[in-house]
């Protein structure tokens, strides 16, 4: 039996197994409720449907990077962002590799699942699909899908372990 965070036979640890199994499925999930956006609610741009409450399916197509920050309808940003994205999953898949905590695991891979998923979008598309819109809560204006979601709680869910590390060590 492998202990937690140890490394087994093929070098990938328990961890990194969490974190590649929950990117993949971040990645299908993402990717299959966006095809349900675009081709089967058909949701054209600009059209926004009620869910409940303060939710609504709002679809934008968001050429910037997080929360359409940085506007840009050029191929260079479009392909840059894109490989940039993927360079970054590859390199946190690395880390996932060999990661030993399990919450690191969690938050690795919702990450790399969020970027590949925005990722494809852009190649797809030149521009991510977004269509989840709460703005009618007054606080949080801009429109975002699963992949922005997964990006934001795997970067908090870091941030968690990271502070988590350093407090056990200082002990």
């Amino acid at each position: 039996m492998v202990e937690s965070g140890a490394v087994s036979a093929k070098g990938l640890t328990p961890a990194g197994r969490l974190a590649l199994g929950l990117a993949a499925a971040v990645l299908v999930a993402d990717q299959a409720v966006k095809a349900w956006i675009l081709e089967g609610l058909n949701l054209p741009a600009r059209m926004s449907v009620p869910v409940f409450g303060p939710l609504r399916l709002s679809m934008v197509w968001n050429e910037g990077v997080s929360f359409g920050f940085l506007q840009a309808s050029h191929d260079l940003a479009r392909w840059g962002l894109t490989v940039f994205a993927l360079a970054v999953a590859l390199g946190l898949a690395a880390w996932a590799w060999r990661a030993d905590r399990r919450l690191l695991g969690v938050s690795l891979g919702l990450i790399i699942g969020g970027a590949i998923g925005n990722a494809i979008d852009r190649a797809r598309f030149g521009a991510v699909v977004d269509f989840i819109d709460v703005s009618a809560l007054g606080f949080f204006p801009w429109v975002f899908n699963i992949a922005d979601s997964a990006i934001t709680i795997g970067v908090i869910l870091m941030l968690m372990d990271s502070f988590r590390r350093e407090t056990s060590t200082a002990r």
